[in-house]
């Protein structure tokens, strides 16, 4: 088919065979993406305020191979159905939409490293209901405490006078958790699943980070095709490594629906506050530490966020990317809301996917040529995925594999984690501070670690809250 694109005074007419199929907003050198202001929001709407990537379409067809890894924590951890749980993650990849359609710059991902912590909370309680409720009361506070701190706006200035210190800290300390849980004795993936994981991290690691290989992109079509995609080589090895090592079995892959339909019914009935009741006060006091120790944890992906895009902000001067942490809150604190009434979800609403975003960012740090918009990037790969969780034939080739693709994007988290708390910090004594903490914070837990970071910052540093420690602009 024939395309043709008319651009008149910034805005984009896109036709196919001569017919309108959509407006695309085009951005001038050294702007903001366009937008519909909307409150604390910024509304952008795909094909119309930004451009669909290919890259990040194909990447996330196979990579919602993690956002299924939910499936198993949820059976289990609830004591649900398969059929039921897979419901509950595609309202879950619905709602990611959210921050690119209400102006976050990021991919939006779990709690990540609290749900060890959830899980362990939630064996306190008997399976059925009751777990259910527990799981509801602490959801609800979550989101709770995003939408304080969004609304107060004490989010934005937390982001702007916390020391580097303790934001390195953060930073290593959720790298470090990540990494050690899949190495843990008796515990971490690795020991189930040894050759897929090392295969595929070293090559995720590879096609993300190595220097060689963009020197070799840069030199050959072939390898700046496969760069394209970030991890998905690497998912797609760990398919075919997996069962020839005897790891995982072959994908036994259906054909027959094509759709997967939630079960909004079963839903409504089974976990939703309207099925299972509204907690109990008890239940929400006994959930505040644990809320608090979430919201800790989730604080990291803050830092996280505005370190990455500040490195993709310095690099790109033909796009202003506006991070604020006050909006972040804000729709993570929706999310949580929604999914505590309806859908409570044990690995929780996070602001950001640290693995993916990265790999996103890497793309786009190669130009406008490679990528748009930094909400093109984003915007596409969580329209992908959500997509892509409701089809039968690609849950069933990625639903042996969902352990490790878990895996391996809790590695690459690790590897980003760490590599920023380190360029955090300038002072020799910001690395000690951030280095104590972050092994507390692996070890102990985040509200341990926290609190040492604090009392080291007290104790050491003189003067902690200098203008250096802004990581992002707030507006």
């Amino acid at each position: 088919m024939d395309k043709k694109n008319e651009e008149i005074e910034g805005i984009q007419q896109v036709s196919c065979c001569g017919n309108p199929v959509g407006v695309l907003y085009k951005r001038k050198y050294g702007e903001e993406q366009p937008c519909m202001k909307l409150g604390p929001f910024r509304v952008r709407l795909p094909f119309i305020h930004y451009k669909f990537e290919i890259s990040e379409g194909i990447q996330a067809i196979l990579m919602c191979a993690t956002c299924l890894g939910a499936i198993p924590m949820l059976t289990e951890g609830l004591g649900i159905p398969f059929e039921l749980a897979w419901s509950m993650v595609i309202i879950n990849g619905l709602l990611y939409n959210l921050h690119a359609l209400l102006g976050d710059p990021v991919v939006p991902g779990w709690i990540t490293p609290s749900i060890p912590l959830t899980m362990a909370y939630l064996t306190r309680f008997e399976i059925g209901p009751g777990r259910i409720q527990a799981l509801i009361a602490l959801q609800l506070l979550v989101a709770f405490i995003f939408l304080f701190m969004g609304i107060s706006g004490l989010a934005g200035k937390l982001m702007k006078v916390i020391p580097v210190s303790i934001k390195a800290g953060i930073l290593l300390g959720a790298g470090f958790a990540a990494i050690i849980g899949e190495f843990a004795t008796g515990k971490g993936r690795f020991n189930l699943y040894p050759f897929s994981i090392a295969i595929g991290a070293l090559l995720s690691f590879f096609l993300l980070f190595s220097e060689r290989f963009k020197m070799y992109r840069k030199k050959y079509k072939f390898i700046n095709a496969i760069g394209k995609y970030g991890m998905l080589p690497a998912i797609l090895v760990s398919i075919v490594v997996a069962p020839l090592c005897k790891e995982l079995p072959f994908p036994d892959i259906k054909i027959g629906t094509f759709i997967k339909i939630p079960e909004f019914t079963n839903i409504l009935r089974e976990v939703s506050i309207f099925g299972v009741g509204f907690p109990s006060g008890d239940l929400f006091i006994k959930a505040i530490p644990m809320a608090i120790m979430v919201y800790i944890i989730a604080f990291g992906d803050f830092v996280t966020s505005g370190a990455l895009l500040g490195e993709a902000d310095r690099i790109r001067k033909d796009e202003v990317i506006e991070f604020n942490s006050n909006r972040s809150n804000l729709i993570s604190g929706i999310r949580n809301l929604l999914e505590g009434i309806f859908i409570p979800y044990i690995p929780l609403c996070g602001p950001l996917w640290a693995a993916v975003s990265a790999a996103v960012f890497e793309r786009y740090k190669e130009g406008r040529e490679s990528m748009d918009s930094v909400y093109s990037g984003v915007g596409t790969f969580r329209l992908m995925t959500f997509i892509s969780v409701a089809i039968i034939p690609i849950v069933s080739l990625v639903q042996p594999t969902l352990p490790v693709a878990l895996s391996l994007t809790l590695l690459v988290q690790g590897y980003v984690c760490t590599r920023l708390a380190m360029s955090l910090c300038k002072k020799p004594i910001d690395m000690g501070i951030a280095g104590v903490m972050a092994s507390i914070i692996a070890i102990k837990g985040a509200a341990w670690g926290l609190g040492v970071g604090i009392i080291l910052v007290l104790l050491l540093l003189d003067n902690f809250s200098s203008s250096e420690n802004v990581v992002a602009d707030e507006s």
